[in-house]
């Protein structure tokens, strides 16, 4: 009991210490460890930074920083976006949501700027939060198991909000995988590593693979392999052996029958498994499930037809095609959260599953593709700014040779391609928040790399 004390006494110290040389440091922090939790608790946060950064804009000067001004501009594109709108209340509505896209940048304009040191201190504080997270839902899984003995409370996301799954339905466990990544390689990547931190590193890879997003799985598996291979410190001696080993385990990987042909399963055939999260949840048995070619090409489909998570994803990336033609919306979109009416005229058109009293039709989904997301509401402008954010994002991240910001990079360009992620408050706040703090510039006294 002492020890802790004396531990949380430290912290609250350093704490302290931290916020007195950058008034921002608590602020940011808070708003950053409380993304995984309630609404209302991170809109307090998120207050509490914007009031921070009006009272340091008295003292500081605003320093422009290009890479902070794309969010923004993003942010603005989507505020026009009104007057262009075919559904203005659900617009006007979603404005308040992605208000973090233009005020934490905003901020960060105002701050002194975070110095490498308090970056990765800030990066620590978080990944602790993030265990504490991935304690409290394992504790909460085993509890319930021993209460209703059924394996669904380790796994995943629950249907609803009262059924059963490791993370709530809200907090979404594909969210939460990302959440995990990072701190995960915050861990594997310290340069001295005591037991503790591996016990850790093991436990936040455990409770990835029971949230179950085989796409974030596959990604941070790959990600292990490129730090192991070219960003520890016994990669820097072996860089030439370890692309040939590098280039030929990947070979290996995707030629092994049974992984060979998971593949040309998911891409060929009909099937209910799939790279991706299917949307649709307690499909009854006796179903036909679309494969990749006819989800792309069926001229209709029928109640009966359930898609996988890629199929679906396929059949989106389709219909996003068909409507951006027919409609002539290239330039300008639909208007930011305004394409589900569209959406939902196609699902009529295709004759798609449109749900019962239990489950949700199609017609109810977003695009599930960021990228996709940002063209159909936002127009080609709306993907390129979008586009330069995330180049920049990785560009930034090879030139710092940090790689928890490398990793944060590829799984955005990865999530975005399975996920409306911003379009979510928690997908918003953590990939503007985490954008900003990679990619603001740092005191030149403290930095060799701008």
């Amino acid at each position: 009991m002492v020890n802790t004390y004396n531990s949380l006494k430290t912290v609250f110290q350093n704490l302290i210490k931290e916020n007195t040389s950058n008034n921002a440091f608590i602020p940011t922090l808070l708003l950053l460890v409380t993304i995984p939790l309630s609404y209302a608790v991170n809109n307090i946060a998120l207050g509490i930074f914007t009031v921070v950064s009006l009272v340091i804009l008295k003292k500081n000067k605003v320093m422009f920083q290009s890479n902070l001004i794309l969010p923004m501009l993003l942010y603005m594109l989507m505020v026009v976006s009104y007057f262009w709108s075919i559904d203005k209340g659900s617009t006007l509505s979603a404005l308040s949501k992605e208000a973090p896209l233009f005020l934490i940048p905003l901020a960060f304009l105002f701050f002194t700027g975070f110095s490498k040191d308090q970056k990765k201190k800030m990066l620590m504080y978080y990944s602790y939060a993030i265990v504490l997270l991935v304690l409290y839902y394992s504790v909460r899984a085993l509890v319930r198991y021993a209460l209703f003995h059924d394996s669904r409370v380790f796994f995943y996301h629950g249907q609803n909000e009262d059924d059963y799954g490791l993370v709530p339905k809200l907090l979404n466990a594909i969210h939460v995988s990302v959440f995990v990544a990072v701190a995960f390689f915050y861990f594997i990547t310290k340069g001295v590593k005591s037991k503790v931190d591996t016990a850790i590193a093991v436990l936040l890879f455990g409770f990835l693979l029971l949230l179950s997003s085989k796409n974030i799985i596959l990604v941070v598996l790959l990600l292990v392999l490129v730090y192991v291979f070219f960003f520890s410190k016994t990669a820097h001696k072996l860089r030439l052996r370890n692309l040939i080993l590098f280039g030929l385990l990947i070979l290996i990987i995707f030629s092994t029958g049974r992984i060979k042909h998971r593949f040309q399963v998911e891409f060929q055939t009909n099937t209910d498994k799939s790279l991706s999260a299917n949307v649709i949840e307690g499909v009854p048995p006796g179903v036909h499930y679309v494969s990749l070619k006819e989800a792309w090409t069926n001229p209709v489909f029928s109640p009966n037809d359930y898609f996988s998570g890629t199929a679906f994803r396929v059949y989106q990336s389709r219909i996003f095609l068909e409507l951006i033609k027919e409609n002539n919306a290239f330039f300008n979109g639909f208007g930011l959260n305004a394409s589900m009416p569209k959406i939902k005229e196609k699902a009529v058109q295709y004759d798609l599953y449109m749900g019962d009293d239990n489950h949700e039709g199609y017609q109810s989904k977003n695009f599930h593709n960021q990228y996709v997301q940002n063209f159909a509401e936002l127009g080609v402008f709306g993907f390129i700014l979008l586009v330069i954010m995330l180049i920049i994002n990785v560009k930034n991240a090879y030139k710092s040779k940090d790689f928890v910001h490398f990793a944060f990079a590829i799984l955005m360009i990865s999530l975005f391609l399975t996920e409306s992620f911003l379009w979510r408050q928690r997908g918003v706040v953590f990939f503007t928040l985490m954008y900003c703090l990679f990619n603001s510039r740092i005191p030149a006294k403290d930095s060799k790399v701008e």
